[in-house]
């Protein structure tokens, strides 16, 4: 008898909170819950939050998308920065987007063989900074080795293996690259090529997910389980997101190749 007047006495108290806390959309106290109760239920929030997504996921069935997650950056700053993670993987997207600029066009400029890279005996070097490079006419480019001759059959080489179909041929310390004909096969070996580098940076992203979910390991046992699992989560969401703009990227290359 003396509980049930205690909680009446806490009655009107309760019912502002709990129409407070629905409007909020927090975790409403049961009926019969002291205020007190409830005051902890309201600092427990984050806990809650957590596990009503975890109900969420476990109540969805096979084959059905599961609702985005975002985790509260107050409950990762210390485990992980996820604003770095999503960086790392935008590099790796930006990366891909210049060498589809660079190197993966139907006519072959003067700017395509810039950034060609030479091996010399004193390093790796640009083409562009070994050789001066114009185009003679719309069928051929020079590059002029004159102020690095010693460098020459490094960059012939280097031209013949840049995967761009040419086959430049060595006067002295001239470079001729005949620019090739814009043939089917052409197109679709630029084509094999976009692919490729799609694939080696959807590797480097996996490396970015991957180093992430190692160092959330580290915390293992010092944060709860299901923390850690909405954490990784979400690291497998920017990585989906990612490899999905990496994948319309490479649509978009290859039916500009494919005409």
């Amino acid at each position: 008898m003396a509980t049930a007047l205690r909680c009446f006495r806490h009655l009107p108290s309760l019912l502002y909170r709990s129409s407070l806390a629905a409007t909020r959309g927090l975790p409403q106290a049961p009926v019969c819950c002291p205020a007190l109760l409830l005051d902890g239920c309201r600092h427990g929030v984050p806990q809650l939050l957590l596990a009503r997504q975890l109900a969420t996921k476990k109540a969805k069935g096979k084959g059905q998308s599961q609702a985005k997650v975002n985790v509260s950056a107050a409950l990762v700053e210390d485990i992980i920065n996820l604003e770095e993670t999503n960086e790392d993987m935008q590099a790796v997207i930006e990366a891909l987007k210049e060498d589809f600029s660079r190197n993966l066009s139907v006519r072959t400029s003067p700017g395509a063989l810039d950034h060609i890279i030479v091996m010399t005996k004193d390093g790796k070097f640009p083409l562009n900074q070994l050789g001066q490079i114009s185009q003679k006419s719309p069928q051929l480019i020079i590059v002029n080795m004159t102020n690095f001759p010693e460098s020459t059959a490094a960059a012939t080489k280097a031209i013949r293996e840049s995967g761009m179909n040419l086959n430049p041929e060595v006067d002295g310390t001239i470079i001729r690259v005949p620019v090739p004909k814009v043939t089917r096969e052409h197109r679709e070996s630029l084509a094999k090529l976009a692919k490729q580098s799609t694939n080696k940076s959807k590797e480097a992203l996996r490396k970015v997910r991957s180093k992430s979910i190692n160092q959330l390991k580290k915390f293992k046992n010092k944060v709860s389980e299901d923390t850690l699992w909405l954490l990784e989560k979400q690291i497998q969401q920017m990585t989906d997101s990612a490899a999905a703009e990496m994948d319309k990227l490479l649509a978009a290359k290859t039916k500009e190749l494919l005409g």
